[in-house]
């Protein structure tokens, strides 16, 4: 499909244009209005909220100083296509990241990006509390989740946000303090000051997961207070730097005391008997539950614009969500195993909706010269996102790491082993089952 755009010389003159414009997103269930620090905890909690738990385990498979800088080019990454997101939908005239799609790339496209908005937040819903497990995800989602999602304003979430933001700052607290008293009494394995590693391009899809919130962005902005690029940028810049800074912390700190066997879900390193990382895991439950309604949203979204026209009612609002959620809770009461999860829905969802669409809408959309920085920095990331996805996905399959979920790990049982007097093979071997009747001489 072509685009026939009213004929403007540069981008910025455009953006100046819209400064005046009222917001982008009308008549549909998303209506209210909200300042700019509601609209970045929303950015921060969609990137922080729940697949931050899996970056120390991206350092372990792309290797530590490789990891630190992956980290920051992802996040740099996610700035420029959010921001490109925007950039696209100004110039196309449209209101949402399907429409968008639908508007450069026909009926197929749109058809894929809905299904890639689908699967991304129906499955970022990770559980991982270790008693009653069960129990606890089902009751949890019937009395928090649920009634949260319900909500058919994204502005109203923002309070939620910032307790989320709140919780995350507690449990990122929890982990230096551990990172400090715990860390120089568990060995360090032998490759774990390792510039690099094989398994790079799986850390990208896991920190893809965790960087990616481009399903919920046309939201976020259509709820702004007279919505501009301008403004989207500031938002937006300042919610990664904020992130980024945050996800750093928490990647270093949760590696370095663990090195080599941090797990997928990083709570799965701690030992059950420590109270203080137990109240980070019950903080952590809070902070997955009141993400969760936010990837609900653009879940929800997804299927009113494929088959009810974008605007439900209110009967099929609520059925929607019960099924949505319900899904969701089915899926994570059957897969504990949180690292394949991070690498799988990182290449195949994260990676495209981060690198490959944005740019190639901006491509197809934008009259700037083929020289212009935004397009050559798009039709970079188009291969680099291929490579990823691709690449990343048949590791994945074929070199799955190892999951312990539920057991403890050998440091937990000072009894039983000796830290001084064990070779790197046996603590391989402790990552791998239970040592409560494993004696080693």
């Amino acid at each position: 499909m072509s685009y026939q755009g009213p004929q403007l010389r540069d981008l910025r003159q455009r953006e100046t244009d819209l400064s005046d414009r009222d917001s982008l997103v009308s008549g549909n269930e998303h209506q209210g209005k909200s300042c700019q620090s509601t609209a970045v905890f929303n950015v921060v909690n969609s990137v922080i909220g729940s697949g931050i738990i899996g970056l120390p385990y991206s350092m372990k498979q792309a290797g530590f100083p490789l990891g630190i800088l992956l980290l920051l080019w992802v996040s740099y990454i996610t700035d420029f296509s959010l921001v490109l997101l925007i950039k696209g939908g100004s110039l196309s005239g449209t209101d949402s990241y399907q429409s968008l799609v639908n508007k450069t790339f026909g009926f197929p496209g749109f058809l894929l990006l809905s299904a890639l908005q689908f699967m991304y937040p129906f499955i970022a819903d990770p559980g991982s509390l270790f008693i009653g497990r069960h129990f606890i995800i089902v009751v949890s989602t019937v009395i928090f989740t649920l009634p949260l999602s319900l909500y058919r304003d994204i502005a109203k979430l923002g309070k939620i946000s910032f307790i989320s933001t709140i919780l995350t700052t507690v449990i990122l607290g929890i982990i230096i303090t551990r990172a400090v008293s715990l860390g120089p009494s568990i060995p360090k394995t032998e490759d774990a000051w390792v510039f690099a590693k094989p398994n790079a391009i799986q850390a990208i899809g896991v920190m893809s997961f965790a960087f990616i919130c481009h399903h919920n962005c046309f939201l976020v902005y259509g709820s702004l207070e007279e919505p501009t690029v301008a403004k989207w940028c500031r938002i937006i810049h300042t919610s990664i730097l904020v992130s980024v800074f945050i996800c750093v912390l928490f990647a270093t700190c949760g590696y370095l005391t663990f090195t080599g066997f941090t797990q997928g879900d990083l709570f799965e390193n701690y030992c059950r008997s420590d109270d203080l990382v137990t109240f980070g895991r019950f903080c952590y439950g809070i902070t997955v539950i009141l993400t969760y309604p936010i990837e609900c949203f653009v879940t929800r979204e997804v299927i009113a614009n494929v088959f009810f026209g974008g605007n439900p009612s209110s009967v099929f609002h609520i059925i929607l969500t019960v099924v949505i959620i319900s899904a969701a809770t089915l899926v994570s009461l059957l897969v504990d195993c949180l690292g394949i999860v991070l690498e799988l829905s990182g290449v195949l969802c994260a990676a495209p909706l981060i690198f490959i669409i944005p740019s190639a809408c901006y491509l197809k959309l934008s009259e700037e010269p083929r020289t212009h920085a935004d397009k050559i920095m798009a039709c970079v990331l188009l291969p680099v996102g291929a490579v990823v996805m691709v690449v990343g996905f048949v590791m994945a399959i074929t070199n799955p790491q190892d999951c312990t979920h539920g057991q403890e790990m050998f440091y937990c049982f000072p009894d039983n082993i000796s830290l001084t007097n064990i070779s790197y093979s046996h603590l391989q071997l402790t990552t791998q089952r239970s040592l409560v009747n494993l004696s080693i001489s």
